[in-house]
């Protein structure tokens, strides 16, 4: 028997933001029995700076990331996917192999967020926070 551990796809539009957060959240908090990618139905092509910036001032380290389309990840199998924004969980989904487990948050996004510097890091922190509580629970 083997310790291999589980894999999710966090999934959201523009693979900049929330799912960036919860590929790096579940990659810390799952202590090497989860493994976690993230990818978007319509990335953007690069990462939101606020969202490097929240996971570093919360401790989390952010790895590497890179936006990423849905379809990259269409032929990895994975045990858990889980859609963070209300746009992709309505939009059709690649199949992905091994019959994954489906999950939905509804997660603001914090990209689209305007105001002042102090209010863009609240709607920042407020995503991270909402995301942080349900992985937690998740992972338990």
């Amino acid at each position: 028997m083997t310790n291999s551990p589980r894999h999710i796809l966090v999934l959201c539009t523009g693979n900049s933001c929330r799912s960036i957060m919860g590929e790096a959240l579940i990659n810390q908090l799952g202590k090497g029995r989860y493994r976690a990618w993230s990818a978007g139905s319509q990335p953007t092509g690069s990462i939101h700076p606020g969202s490097i910036a929240t996971l570093n001032r919360h401790g989390i380290d952010p790895g590497k990331p890179h936006s990423k389309s849905w379809n990259d990840m269409a032929d990895q199998s994975f045990d858990m996917v889980i859609t963070v924004c209300d746009q992709a969980a309505q939009e059709a989904c690649p199949r992905f192999p091994g019959n994954p487990k489906t999950l939905h948050w509804s997660i603001p996004d914090p990209g689209r967020a305007a105001g002042t510097e102090a209010q863009l890091q609240a709607a920042f922190d407020e995503a991270f926070f909402l995301l942080k509580h349900k992985i937690e629970h998740l992972l338990t």
